[in-house]
C-alpha cells in the first residue's frame, strides 16, 4: 500500500473515521495497531509475526532492565548492612547490564542477520547471482532496521532510568504505527507513549498541518523525486556512454531526489500521525543549507542523528577524552552508519568519508579557537559562502558512494568528472527520447529546484513565515491535483526503503 495512492488515502480515512468515532482511548489504540497490522500485511505479511515476536521481546526485556529488586524495595523491617545493601545493589546492576546486552546482541543479530549473512554467504561459498542466496536477501523484511534501532533506544532509556512500560498495547502500538514502521522517523517510546495518554481531536489547524504535510509530501516525491530519479537511473545505469557533464547533473539531481524522496515520505508520515493526534519528530531541517559538516548531520535524518549520538557516539566517550579521540570517535560512529545503510563497499567508504570530514571540521574548529584570524575568516560572508560550497561539495559527491555501492562503477564515476565526453548516442536516448529535454534545460530545472528550497528557507528560517491554515486548505487539493497530473507512471520506490 504506497503512501501515494488512492488505496491509502481510502484507508487512511477508514481509519480515521474508526479512531475518532470510538471514545474510549483502548480502543483507539487497537484501531491503529489493527490498521497497522493490516498496512505492514499488505507489504510483507511473511515477516508480520517476526515482529509481532520481536515486540513482545522487547517489551518483556523492558519489563526485567526496569524492575527494582534492590534491597529494601520489598520490606521496610529488612534490616541490612550497608555494604551488604552496596553489594547487592551492584549485583542487580551487573543483572540488568546483562540483560540490555542480551536485548542488544538479539536485535543487532537479527538486523545483521538479514543485511549480511546472505554476503557472507557468499564470501564463503561464492554463491552465484541466481543463488538462494540472492532471493534471500530481496526478501529482508521492509522497516526492520528503523525497528530494531527503536527497540534498542527503548531498551537503553530504561537501563538508564526511563520508566518501562507495562501495557503491552501502548507499546506494540508505538512499534508498529503504520505512518512510521517502515521508514521512520526514529521515535522514543515515552515520547510517544505519553501522546497516547492525551490525545485530543485536532484543533482546526492542526488538521489543515496534517493534510497541507500529506499534500506537500506527494508532491516532493511524486513529482519532483520520481521524475529526477528517471534521469538519475538513466544516467548511472549507462556509466560508460554519459559525460563528465552528465554525471555532474546526475550527481546533483541524485542528491536531491535522496532529500526529496526521503523527506517526502517523512511529511506524509507526520501528517498522517497529525490527523490522529500524534506529532512525530521532524527529520529534515533544510540539510542543504548548512555550512559545516556537522551542521548538516544536525539537519540531516535528525532522528538517526540524535541515536547515533545518544547510543553509540556519547558511550565511545563522545569528546570528553581529548580531541584525538573525539576524532576517532566521529570516524566510528559514522563508519558504523555506513555499515547499517548496507553490505557493500561504497557505503562504508560513504561513512569514512563523513566521519573525515567530521573529524577534520573538529579540527579545524580548534585551530580556529586558537588563531584568532581564522575565526573572523569562518564569520565573514566570504568564508560563510566557502564554508557551505565546501560541506556540499563533498556531501554532494559522496552521495555518489551511497548511490552507486559497487566500488568499481563509483570510482569510474570519481575517475571522469572531468574531462570526459559523452558517446554520441547517451544525448539522444536520454535527453530527447527519454526526458524530452536539453542538457540545459535539465540544468535550469535543477537550478529552479534549488531556488524553490531557497526561497522556502529564507521564508521559513529567516523571516519566521508560513502559511495561515486556511491557504494550506486551499494548496491541499491543488496538490493532489498536480501529482495525479505530472507525477511519472508507476511511482518509482522510496529510496530508504531498501535501509
Amino acid at each position: 500500500m504506497k503512501f501515494i495512492s488512492v488505496f491509502y488515502g481510502l484507508f487512511l480515512l477508514s481509519i480515521l473515521g474508526i479512531y475518532w468515532t470510538v471514545a474510549n482511548q483502548k480502543l483507539r489504540l487497537w484501531t491503529l495497531l489493527i490498521a497497522s497490522i493490516v498496512f505492514y500485511s499488505s507489504w510483507h505479511i511473511q515477516y508480520l509475526p517476526l515482529l509481532l515476536v520481536l515486540t513482545f521481546i522487547n517489551f518483556r526485556l523492558g519489563l526485567e532492565i526496569g524492575k527494582n529488586t534492590s534491597p529494601g524495595q520489598h520490606s521496610q523491617n529488612w534490616k541490612i548492612s550497608n555494604e551488604d545493601w552496596q553489594i547487592a545493589q551492584a549485583d542487580w546492576n551487573l543483572t540488568r547490564l546483562k540483560i540490555l546486552w542480551f536485548g542488544v546482541i538479539l536485535n543487532i543479530g537479527l538486523l545483521l542477520s538479514f543485511k549480511y549473512l546472505p554476503i557472507l554467504l557468499k564470501w564463503l561459498f561464492d554463491l552465484s547471482i541466481n543463488s538462494p542466496e540472492a532471493a534471500f536477501k530481496l526478501t529482508t523484511p521492509l522497516g526492520i532496521s528503523f525497528f530494531t534501532f527503536e527497540c534498542i533506544a527503548y531498551l537503553i532509556d530504561v537501563y538508564r532510568g526511563a520508566p518501562a512500560t507495562d501495557q503491552f498495547l501502548n507499546f506494540a502500538t508505538y512499534k508498529l504505527f503504520f505512518a512510521k514502521l517502515i521508514s521512520g522517523p526514529i521515535t522514543r517510546y515515552h515520547n510517544l507513549a505519553i501522546q497516547f495518554d492525551t490525545v485530543r481531536f485536532p484543533t482546526a489547524d492542526r488538521l489543515a498541518e496534517g493534510l497541507w504535510l500529506i499534500a506537500r509530501g506527494a508532491v516532493k516525491k511524486g513529482i519532483l523525486a520520481d521524475n529526477l530519479g528517471i534521469f538519475v537511473d538513466l544516467c548511472f545505469g549507462n556509466l560508460q556512454r554519459a559525460g563528465s557533464a552528465d554525471l555532474w547533473l546526475a550527481t546533483f539531481a541524485y542528491g536531491l531526489q535522496l532529500y526529496l524522496d526521503f523527506n517526502g515520505y517523512v511529511d506524509i508520515a507526520r501528517g498522517s500521525a497529525l490527523l490522529f493526534g500524534l506529532v512525530l519528530p521532524e527529520n529534515f531541517d533544510f540539510p542543504y543549507f548548512s555550512n559545516s559538516i556537522a551542521d548538516f548531520w544536525r539537519r540531516w535524518h535528525i532522528t538517526l542523528g540524535d541515536w547515533l549520538r545518544n547510543y553509540l557516539y556519547f558511550p565511545l566517550g563522545g569528546s570528553r577524552r581529548g580531541l584525538l579521540r573525539t576524532c576517532g570517535n566521529l570516524l566510528i560512529v559514522m563508519i558504523i552508519a555506513g555499515i547499517w545503510h548496507g553490505s557493500a563497499w561504497g557505503f562504508i567508504i560513504w561513512g569514512a568519508l563523513h566521519g573525515l570530514a567530521l573529524a577534520v571540521h573538529r579540527l579545524t574548529d580548534a585551530m580556529s579557537d586558537r588563531f584568532k584570524i581564522l575565526n573572523l575568516f569562518w564569520e565573514n560572508p566570504i568564508g560563510i559562502v566557502f564554508a557551505w560550497f565546501l560541506t556540499q561539495l563533498m556531501v554532494f559527491t559522496s552521495w555518489i558512494w551511497f548511490r552507486l555501492p559497487n566500488v568499481q562503477d563509483s570510482a569510474f564515476v570519481i575517475q571522469h568528472l572531468w574531462g570526459h565526453p559523452a558517446d554520441e548516442q547517451f544525448a539522444e536516448k536520454v535527453y530527447v527520447e527519454a526526458l524530452n529535454l536539453s542538457q540545459y534545460q535539465l540544468s535550469y530545472l535543477l537550478i529552479v529546484i534549488a531556488i524553490l528550497m531557497s526561497i522556502t528557507y529564507a521564508f521559513k528560517r529567516g523571516m519566521k513565515l508560513e502559511f495561515s491554515w486556511p491557504i494550506k486548505l486551499v494548496f491541499v487539493p491543488l496538490c493532489f491535483y498536480a501529482v495525479w497530473l505530472l507525477a511519472p507512471e508507476g511511482s518509482l520506490p522510496y529510496i530508504y526503503f531498501d535501509f
